[in-house]
């Protein structure tokens, strides 16, 4: 992915960048999205993309290894996220959903990750601290909770499983306040084209729509050149 196509990513939402996969894909039935509403920390904030870092954690009840089997566990993380080729999300998948407590996600260890030069986080777990997380390390999260509960990592690098989406080490993520995708490798070259070809479409409906319809017959007109245009 090269910086013009980041910087495209980063001003865009996930609804476009979804559609715009099915335009390069030339057909509806993409699947690789969240299913369900996550809480996003910064509604406001430009889309989060970047590969994704995973790693699944727990905190419902205490850890059953030993504290020194934990510890080191949570510095292999640390250093994963800190090794992670950029543009980097962490990508965490709670074991507990739908019965989350743990805020693993909180003003320390985003602050961290955002120091790590991670682009955001996306986890079925819990957020908190919302008044005082990091500008510019957003967050979407399965609920919003006080505890930290008995936050610990379980493993590192495998494919997880966040909101009914399948997300693998290295896939290519891109998040917003509406949810997250997975970018397919084979699209990314053709990305950039396909969401300028998709603005270019709605501007056919939306262009007249927002300056007013004369009358129906001049809706249907463009809405017949919109249907006739679109994927």
């Amino acid at each position: 992915m090269d910086q013009t196509l980041l910087t495209l990513l980063r001003r865009v939402d996930t609804p476009t960048v979804c559609n715009a996969i099915e335009v390069v894909q030339g057909k509806r039935g993409f699947k690789g999205f969240t299913r369900g509403t996550l809480v996003a920390s910064a509604p406001q904030a430009p889309a989060m993309v970047g590969y994704a870092v995973t790693a699944q954690i727990a905190g419902l009840e205490p850890p059953t290894e030993a504290a020194p089997v934990i510890r080191a566990r949570r510095m292999a993380y640390y250093k994963a996220m800190f090794d992670a080729p950029k543009p980097s999300i962490a990508v965490i998948e709670d074991v507990d959903y739908p019965h989350c407590v743990a805020a693993y996600w909180g003003e320390v260890n985003a602050s961290v990750h955002k120091s790590f030069g991670l682009s955001g986080a996306l986890t079925n777990g819990v957020v908190r601290d919302l008044g005082d997380l990091p500008e510019g390390f957003p967050i979407l999260a399965g609920s919003i909770g006080p505890s930290h509960g008995f936050a610990h990592v379980r493993s590192l690098g495998q494919v997880v499983h966040v909101m009914g989406l399948a997300i693998a080490q290295g896939d290519l993520i891109h998040a917003d306040r509406h949810g997250a995708v997975v970018i397919p490798p084979e699209v990314v070259a053709h990305l950039g084209q396909a969401i300028a070809k998709l603005q270019s479409t709605e501007k056919i409906v939306l262009d007249p729509a927002r300056k007013g319809f004369a009358d129906f017959a001049s809706f249907e007109a463009a809405w017949a050149a919109f249907e006739s245009s679109r994927t």
